[in-house]
């Protein structure tokens, strides 16, 4: 989509945080004119100031517009934007949930929506805040196809939608994706440990292993950028990971398949949850393992 396509698609944007700030900014700056709103109003006012195009919203009962995009912690908070906005949206109204939810509610959501006409979309993102101000998120979108063609104009402009199945499908998706990235981050903290036990530097072992078959997202980005400079800022709270990994552990145990790595995972980041500071990023993992190792891999 470029600038000058449906100038004038109005989109109401629920969740102004780390990634859903980057994300309505982005919709302005592509054409879309966005109504902004979080429940903390500063946030909607600080993207109304920068972009022309957002206006910021002090409630959510009574907004309106084809579009409805939310952004938030659960899917427990999108049902409460939801059921504010539901009564005053139009029938064939889009309602595009890129938040991190469980597909059980994605489910509920869907059932309830439907009650006023309303049309959702399931599209989680992956990425960081940079890449959601710069539209170079990677979106899984579920949902049925005519309702997947309405949202592209909105996905294509804040990153690469990949359509993967029915409702609830991309939530789905998300969750053992980031069950897969938590499972990588632990991994390879726990082997970068014993490898300090043998005279290897930290930095020395990423660059072969970042040249080797053992390579990951978290070898590549988490452990050089956040981890081994100590700053820990990858942006995502290791409280939102957490809750990613049980939504997961609950979808891998009922299907009835192998669950070690899930079961081992999810046991260790709740450990590191109940040790570190409530508002710790996802990285700081490691400084959990930092500590029952008696090693730190920084310095």
């Amino acid at each position: 989509m470029t600038d000058q396509e449906e100038p004038g698609t109005r989109v109401v944007f629920a969740g102004l945080g780390a990634m859903g700030g980057g994300m309505c900014r982005r919709l302005a700056e592509r054409g879309f004119a966005v109504t902004a709103f979080d429940l903390d109003p500063a946030l909607a006012r600080a993207a109304a100031a920068e972009q022309p195009r957002v206006t910021a919203a002090g409630e959510l009962a009574g907004l309106a517009a084809p579009v409805v995009v939310t952004m938030l912690p659960d899917g427990a908070a999108v049902r409460q934007v939801a059921e504010q906005l539901l009564p005053s949206l139009a029938p064939g109204t889009l309602l595009i949930d890129t938040s991190s939810c469980d597909p059980r509610d994605t489910a509920e959501l869907v059932v309830r929506a439907a009650e006023f006409a309303v049309r959702v979309v399931d599209a989680p993102v992956s990425g960081s805040p940079a890449a959601a101000r710069a539209g170079e998120l990677t979106l899984m979108a579920a949902g049925a196809p005519a309702d997947l063609d309405a949202a592209e104009p909105v996905l294509a402009a804040l990153g690469r939608a990949h359509r993967v199945g029915p409702s609830g499908a991309g939530h789905a998706l998300k969750a053992l994706n980031n069950l897969l990235s938590a499972v990588n981050l632990a991994a390879v903290a726990e082997v970068l440990l014993a490898g300090t036990h043998f005279g290897l530097a930290p930095a020395v072992m990423l660059e072969v292993i970042n040249a080797s078959t053992g390579r990951n997202h978290a070898s590549e980005t988490k452990l050089v950028d956040q981890v081994l400079p100590g700053s820990f800022d990858s942006g995502f709270a290791l409280r939102l990971m957490l809750k990613d990994i049980r939504i997961a552990d609950a979808l891998v145990a009922g299907t009835g398949g192998p669950a070690g790595f899930t079961g081992a995972c999810h046991a260790l980041w709740e450990e590191a949850a109940a040790a570190l500071p409530a508002g710790a990023d996802n990285t700081e993992v490691v400084r959990h393992l930092e500590l029952v190792g008696g090693r730190e891999l920084r310095g």
